[in-house]
């Protein structure tokens, strides 16, 4: 039988749906009452976590929408476009997380260390470049790598599970502040796009401790 690919953390630090065993450990080493399953196909995954109440999110490894040509042309996003990561130093551990220009390299913002997870960290960057972008008249695009941070963008929420305590008090009080500033629907229309690393490699906002 060919190996299981996909995983759903049903409970877990994060639930959600993960394209490899090591994404999926992190979430529920050591989780009390954790409940996980793997999946041969991103389909079958992606069916149990929606029929178990999850909100549909493609999985990151899954091929992305193609740019429009001249993208294609260039070997790139177009000009203008600023890129999004997160780190994290265990899940949930020391978090942070940073906005690129593209163009340039040129770093934009940057935020942390705090307690936290990746998933925070990567929601909390989106919205930040999002902020950014709208104070600034730009119109982006904005590039993450992170298939299921966009998926709670798109919601207006994140779904996470961490415990709200003294240390990660920070960090939700950027969420707090970030799921505020979603629900006011102040957009204009920035498209938020995943960063398709297999075709451009890591993105440029990455911070490398991979």
């Amino acid at each position: 039988m060919p190996r299981a690919r996909y995983y759903v953390v049903f409970v877990g630090r994060e639930p959600g749906v993960y394209p490899d065993w090591e994404a999926c450990k992190a979430q529920v080493d050591g989780f009390p009452g954790a409940v996980h399953r793997s999946y041969r196909s991103a389909a079958e995954a992606e069916r149990a976590w929606v029929e178990a109440g999850g909100d549909p999110v493609p999985l990151d490894d899954e091929p992305s929408p193609a740019p429009p040509a001249r993208v294609l042309a260039e070997g790139g996003p177009p000009p203008g476009s600023i890129a999004v990561d997160a780190a994290c130093s265990g899940n949930p551990g020391p978090m942070e997380y940073r906005g690129v220009d593209i163009d340039t390299g040129h770093e934009l913002f940057r935020v942390g260390p705090m307690a936290g997870t990746n998933n925070i960290g990567e929601f909390l960057a989106i919205v930040h470049g999002l902020a950014w972008l709208e104070a600034r008249r730009r119109p982006g695009p904005l590039y993450s790598d992170s298939t299921i941070a966009i998926g709670w963008v798109a919601r207006g929420t994140a779904k996470t599970t961490l415990a709200r305590t003294a240390s990660t008090e920070p960090a939700w009080e950027l969420l707090t502040r970030a799921q505020r500033w979603l629900r006011q629907g102040r957009l204009h229309g920035i498209e938020i796009r995943k960063w398709p690393t297999r075709r451009w490699g890591e993105i440029p906002a990455d911070f490398g401790r991979k």
